[in-house]
């Protein structure tokens, strides 16, 4: 298994490297210090797994997986994640990662996961089983179609609001500065022409949003 690793910490990236590298099935082709950086590298050295960081600079995880779903859908991302947030761990299942694992996970389990993943399977924690199988089955992606004035990103956004997330709790999940966050509440909530973020939320989850 040909595996490329992106994080921005070069102790974690080289650390990783070198136990992947202990693996017999495993070869490490490359380490990327951030997202432009992992997607260059997956065209160039063709890897069939890329571990992905999501906080990097330039490019984050989430958005370096969403181009890679794009451009090499026969590359398979695990996104590495501090820890199990949900909106965070369904924003990269939503960009087309194929599973995850909180950083701390043994070398057994993260070679296990990256054979799963190769394999065609999905690895995530018990915890999320349901809401992911929601996600992937359509059920829960939030649905343009009802707010067809609102971008991709806001729709994003207001789903997580009418999940009962404040701005910050989605600056967090979806790795955007705080201010732009702020800007786009208000945008959706100009577009919507919603007196305030609970009538956004009433109008949101009449249209699925939110988790059902």
């Amino acid at each position: 298994m040909r595996v490329l690793i992106a994080d921005d910490h070069p102790v974690f990236r080289d650390g990783l490297a070198s136990l992947l590298g202990t693996q017999p099935d495993v070869t490490v082709v490359g380490t990327a210090a951030d997202g432009a950086e992992a997607v260059a590298l997956a065209t160039e050295l063709t890897p069939d797994v890329v571990v992905m960081d999501l906080q990097m600079p330039e490019l984050n995880g989430i958005d370096a997986t969403r181009r890679l779903a794009e451009t090499r859908p026969d590359v398979r991302v695990l996104v590495f994640t501090m820890g199990e947030e949900d909106g965070t761990v369904l924003a990269a299942m939503r960009a087309g990662a194929r599973g995850y694992l909180v950083k701390g996970a043994s070398q057994d389990e993260v070679a296990r996961a990256i054979s799963t993943v190769h394999a065609g399977g999905l690895v995530f924690g018990a915890s999320l089983a349901l809401r992911i199988a929601d996600l992937l089955s359509g059920s829960a992606a939030p649905d343009r179609s009802a707010f067809p004035q609102l971008t991709e990103r806001e729709v994003e956004i207001l789903d997580l609001i009418a999940a009962g997330k404040n701005n910050a709790q989605i600056a967090a999940a979806l790795y955007l500065a705080p201010k732009t966050v702020r800007n786009n509440v208000s945008n959706i909530l100009a577009k919507l022409q919603a007196t305030d973020r609970a009538d956004a939320i009433i109008r949101a989850r009449d249209a699925g949003l939110g988790g059902g």
